[in-house]
């Protein structure tokens, strides 16, 4: 067909050669191809887009609510706080968790590769995540653990994120990313071995043990660098789960969990296959640690520092900082202050209460199968350690017991049948306490109801040595000795001296020991006696309360409070005359301080039982202070002059030498340097004021009211005897020139402790056997006399007296002291502030005579003195002795 003939059939140029009806051609196959492409591509876009966007946002939230692992670099998990005695033993432990850190460089190898073939074998190669082992635990998850716990992948340093960082165990897509996102920014700032450390001294390992130290201690009762592979794997075994694999619990899948290990330990090439083996034929046998429990005897001072450690550092870093406190205790003078406090406290219930009866009794025993009835009683908590439980015998003469799980049998002491027998006889199923006694006998034993307190500590430093605040730390944690207020009684008189010599006052002076009333009150004295003038010294040796009441009188009690509140017996004090007689509350602690100061020359003593503590490092935080140690030049001794006949005394001059000179600016030729201690601490009174005091004290127990205290002691000792009204509080305190030991003796609720129960009675010869201990393995020394004192023999009138007396005074004189000396001149109530003081309750309370010390000794009557040896009781009271006290 031609062109022509074609174009005319076509004449309307239509783009369609089939015609009108012809349907429209198709495009080519690779446009559609190209805009389904296209929508894809736009949506792929969009979806990415979209996908980055919300991955930013969930990432930058998890980011913004991570912790900083910035704190891991000095991160020191927490661990115990020890507690050493003064031989460095250790006396007790503070810790919410136990925990025994150790540093990387001194865990054993087979310990940490143990511990890495199992829970992370690529430690040391990746970068905090373990991708690798993230998919195989993937795959694992999807087609092996259908309705399990998903297996996790976490590596040792998702496990320190997880634990020291996010303190969360909620298993969640949240927290794994966190973890993983920690762990890798862990790995940027600290070191593998760092890592590490951290993780194996902060996981818990069951049976109460964080860390691989502690879980050593408590599984097998070693130190970590003796364990063996097999023991290694068996901790390295825990993680999993501390409970199921528990040696204790579950021998048996813990030994298969161990061998477990040893196989990975030899995939991981650090164990070959024939160690491995052979550690398999180790049987598994867990060693029971024994908790370790304070040191006997040793709970009251060891409460006391837990308290004061507290009280410093707070509970947080007291328990959990690691803290090494060297305390002052003397484990072995503890031990025995105990005891004999112990022994004191018996005799004494003993003798005024008789036996009260056994704990209960079992029915129908027999003199065999008594074990078991006998085994289910629990013993009272204030049951000594060294009582046993024991279960009276048909016959009542003889008893049995279980010593370390095996039956015993002993005879009764007669004497403890027939002490038993006047109150209650014993019956065949009684159940009783005893100590067994050598030879196979037992001794019949029961809890005092009245309780003690004692403590000793060193005069110049204020070191507690020993300190015992009861009967029984396990019945009750009240500690008599630092939290008890009780009336000193007598014993607060010397401190009323004391502030007399500082006055200018000497030993010789005399004041009127007569009667005298203030208001209402009528003072006495214990024995209802009266010996006219009489001197200081003779007033302080047989408690003599009126001149006491005299002395305060003159001097005014604002000094005598001033000076009982700077020693630190007393936190605050009413000027009133009754005070001086001991009405007052002070501790035990605050009267062996007080005490102290005098012994050490006036320099006020703080007692301390800590010595010094240090972290965990070694830096010591706290020390002791109010001594330094320097020197000092000392000069070469002076020629003493040789008298003619060639004779030489050491006998004090019988005038006051020559006040010392100012010290030179420069020392004397031949002068060398020595150690001097300085000591920094406030003074209380001269060393010549508080020596005469000490001299004066020094009678008292040589021939005064504490004459029980001194018995079989060859040394130099003074001290001083209370006893509060209606004999409530027995006290003796005193010392030597280097120790100090306070006794008291009282019931909880106060009450009497019975007619004549005085403190030389009560509590002096407790004392007597505590002192006879603590200076046994201590030089003999003198009280030191200061310079600026003279030693003079003089006549009180009643005894030939030694005294020591200042340059401006006159021995064995007695000079009238502002018309008040010779106390002729009557003292008003209120000139002293005596009315104030007399409450119904304190006239009700002095109704009965009270007393502050021992009657072992003279006696004397009206004006007369009484022979020696010879006690007179006092007679039936018909007046007030003081309010307080006071003997």
């Amino acid at each position: 067909m031609t062109r022509r003939s074609f174009r005319s059939r076509n004449p309307q140029g239509s783009g369609n050669p089939q015609g009108p009806g012809a349907p429209p051609p198709r495009p080519p196959r690779f446009r559609r191809y190209r805009q389904s492409l296209a929508i894809i591509a736009g949506v792929g876009l969009v979806g990415i887009a979209g996908a980055g966007v919300l991955g930013w946002t969930t990432y930058a939230k998890l980011v913004a609510d991570l912790p900083s692992v910035d704190s891991l670099r000095a991160y020191q998990p927490p661990t115990v706080s020890r507690i050493y005695a003064s031989d460095d033993r250790l006396m007790a432990e503070l810790a919410n968790e136990r925990r025994i850190f150790v540093p990387i460089n001194a865990i054993p190898e087979r310990v940490k590769n143990a511990f890495i073939a199992t829970e992370d074998h690529n430690f040391y190669t990746h970068g905090g995540v373990d991708f690798m082992a993230i998919g195989r635990a993937g795959l694992t998850d999807i087609f092996a653990r259908h309705g399990r716990r998903p297996l996790g992948a976490s590596t040792i340093t998702q496990q320190v994120a997880k634990v020291m960082l996010l303190n969360s165990n909620v298993l969640s897509f949240d927290r794994k990313i966190k973890e993983a996102l920690l762990a890798m920014k862990m790995e940027q700032v600290l070191s593998k071995d760092k890592i590490l450390e951290i993780y194996l001294n902060g996981i818990y390992l069951g049976n109460g043990a964080y860390g691989v130290a502690a879980a050593a201690q408590s599984y097998f009762n070693k130190p970590l660098d003796q364990l063996d592979d097999a023991e290694a794997a068996s901790l390295a075994a825990l993680p999993k789960s501390p409970t199921n694999y528990n040696p204790f619990l579950h021998p048996q899948a813990a030994m298969a969990r161990r061998n477990l290990v040893l196989d990975l330990m030899v995939e991981a090439g650090v164990l070959t296959r024939q160690q491995a083996d052979q550690e398999k034929q180790e049987p598994l046998v867990p060693q029971q640690k024994q908790r370790f429990g304070p040191l006997p005897d040793s709970e009251w001072f060891g409460e006391e520092v837990r308290r004061q450690l507290i009280a410093q550092y707070g509970q947080e870093r007291a328990a959990q900082g690691g803290l090494e406190v060297h305390t002052s205790l003397d484990q072995s003078l503890q031990v025995t202050e105990t005891r004999l406090l112990h022994e004191g406290l018996m005799n004494y219930d003993r003798v005024h209460s008789g036996w009260r009866g056994p704990l209960r009794n079992l029915p129908d025993i027999q003199d065999d199968g008594w074990e078991s009835a006998l085994d289910h009683i629990t013993p009272p908590g204030g049951m000594l350690r060294e009582w046993r439980l024991a279960v009276v015998l048909p016959g009542a003469t003889h008893v049995g017991w279980i010593e370390e799980g095996t039956a015993r049998k002993g005879a009764l002491l007669a004497t403890d049948m027939a002490w038993a027998r006047r109150m209650r006889p014993l019956r065949a199923g009684d159940v009783i306490m005893i100590e067994p006694q050598e030879g196979g006998s037992a001794a019949l034993r029961q809890i005092p109801q009245v309780e003690g307190a004692a403590v000793t500590l060193d005069v110049h430093t204020g070191r507690v040595l020993a300190m015992v605040g009861g009967w029984s730390f396990h019945e009750s944690q009240f500690n008599r000795v630092t939290q008890a207020l009780r009336q000193p009684g007598s014993s607060f008189k010397p401190f009323v001296y004391l502030a007399a010599m500082e006055k200018g006052i000497s030993p010789s002076e005399r004041f009127d020991d007569s009667p005298v009333s203030y208001g209402d009150w009528h003072p006495q004295n214990y024995e209802h006696d009266n010996w006219g003038p009489t001197t200081l010294h003779d007033a302080l040796r047989e408690s003599r309360n009126l001149v006491t009441i005299r002395v305060a009188a003159h001097l005014g009690m604002k000094a005598v409070a001033d000076t009982a509140i700077r020693a630190g017996l007393v936190a605050q004090m009413p000027h009133v005359l009754p005070a001086a007689l001991g009405a007052v509350e002070t501790t035990v602690m605050r009267e062996a301080a007080a005490y102290a100061t005098i012994a050490n020359g006036g320099h006020i003593v703080t007692p301390t039982l800590v010595d010094d503590i240090q972290d965990r490092a070694g830096t010591v935080l706290w020390q002791a202070g109010g001594l330094t140690l320097g020197t000092a030049m000392q000069a070469p001794p002076a020629e003493q002059p040789v008298p003619a006949d060639g004779t030489t005394t050491s006998a004090a001059p019988a005038t006051a030498p020559v006040a010392p000179s100012a010290t030179p600016t420069t020392p004397p030729p031949g002068s060398v340097a020595v150690p001097a201690l300085t000591d920094g601490r406030p003074v209380l009174a001269s060393e010549q004021s508080t020596f005469q005091i000490v001299k004066m004290m020094q009678d008292v127990i040589a021939r005064g009211t504490g004459r029980m205290a001194g018995v079989g002691i060859d040394r130099p000792i003074a001290g001083k005897t209370g006893t509060s009204q209606d004999f409530h509080d027995a006290w003796f305190a005193g010392f030597s020139p280097d120790i100090v030991t306070v006794v008291w003796v009282g019931f909880d609720t106060p009450q009497t402790l019975g007619r004549n129960s005085d403190g030389g009675r009560v509590a002096g010869p407790i004392w007597n056997r505590i002192m006879k201990v603590a200076l046994a393995n201590r030089p003999k020394l003198d009280f030191r006399v200061p310079d600026g004192i003279t030693l003079a023999s003089y006549d009180t009138g009643r005894i030939s007296a030694v005294d020591g007396f200042k340059t401006d005074q006159v021995p064995g004189a007695s000079v009238e002291l502002h018309g008040f000396g010779a106390g002729t001149e009557a003292l008003t109530a209120a000139d002293t502030g005596a009315d104030s003081v007399i409450s119904d309750s304190e006239s009700d309370m002095a109704q009965t005579p009270g007393q502050g010390g021992g009657m072992a000794g003279a006696a004397p009557g009206s004006g007369t003195a009484a022979a020696p040896g010879q006690a007179q009781k006092p007679a039936p009271s018909d007046g007030d002795i003081g309010v307080g006290g006071l003997y």
